[in-house]
């Protein structure tokens, strides 16, 4: 598949500069799954400056770099194209998570979060609030991207495969709140509800709440101990009674 597109991209290239000037960035942003991505300005993209320490994350970079702004013309086995045409998404998706906070990379993101490109808040109370994508790690090969709501401010994972298998560096963990900071007035009001358990329209029982908050805060401590190094057992059938737990220094 690599080897045919960039051979398709050969031949475009015999063609005006100016007819296929964007033809690869137009593919990968066209490419199903890639619908989170904006597009790249060439401006930016051929700015040196801009790409910064990129070599040293991208195999065959300067390859990479002529594939994604139409300037690649080396013959190769399909093989290498192939692991080319691999290195100039990793390249455009590295480079797009700096151009999304530069002021018109911003813009460009906003429209697309104004038109809920990026999906809706699964939560019910939250009313269908359009997430914005956000990366849990700026650093590469780490963990898939998220989608952020700033209604309840929680993060959720993509309802496409596609688009849980995008690296989340490609765009960052400081997007959505740069693109706030920029239009504040687009924060909304943060969400006050919450849901309520009943029983035959009836609130569950204090007891039963107070219980689930101490089985909570037990285990928080257990957790707490034992990073301190201190091994604590419990007695079979007696975990409700804190008197009946034996902690054991390590």
């Amino acid at each position: 598949m690599g080897g045919i597109m960039i051979q398709h991209l050969e031949d475009f290239n015999s063609e005006t500069d100016s007819d296929y000037a964007s033809y690869w960035r137009d593919w990968f942003i066209s490419t199903r799954g890639h619908e989170y991505f904006c597009e790249i300005d060439e401006e930016y993209l051929t700015d040196r400056f801009n790409l910064t320490g990129l070599q040293a994350e991208v195999q065959y970079y300067q390859y990479a770099l002529d594939l994604v702004t139409d300037q690649f013309d080396f013959e190769c086995e399909d093989d290498m194209r192939e692991q080319i045409e691999k290195s100039a998404r990793h390249l455009y998706g590295l480079v797009h998570a700096r151009y999304i906070i530069t002021t018109r990379g911003l813009a460009k993101m906003l429209e697309k979060y104004k038109k809920c490109d990026f999906g809706r808040c699964p939560r019910v109370l939250c009313r269908s609030h359009p997430l914005l994508p956000l990366g849990l790690s700026d650093l590469p090969h780490q963990k898939p991207v998220k989608l952020y709501c700033a209604k309840c401010e929680d993060v959720y994972s993509p309802k496409s495969s596609r688009h849980a298998a995008i690296d989340g560096a490609y765009f960052g963990a400081s997007f959505p709140h740069i693109l706030f900071q920029v239009y504040p007035g687009l924060i909304p009001p943060k969400s006050n509800e919450r849901y309520t358990p009943r029983c035959f329209g009836f609130k569950t029982h204090a007891q039963a709440a107070l219980s689930r908050w101490q089985e909570g805060e037990r285990e928080a401590q257990d957790v707490r101990l034992e990073k301190a190094g201190v091994e604590v057992r419990r007695v079979d059938g007696e975990d409700e009674d804190d008197e009946d737990e034996e902690v054991v220094e390590a």
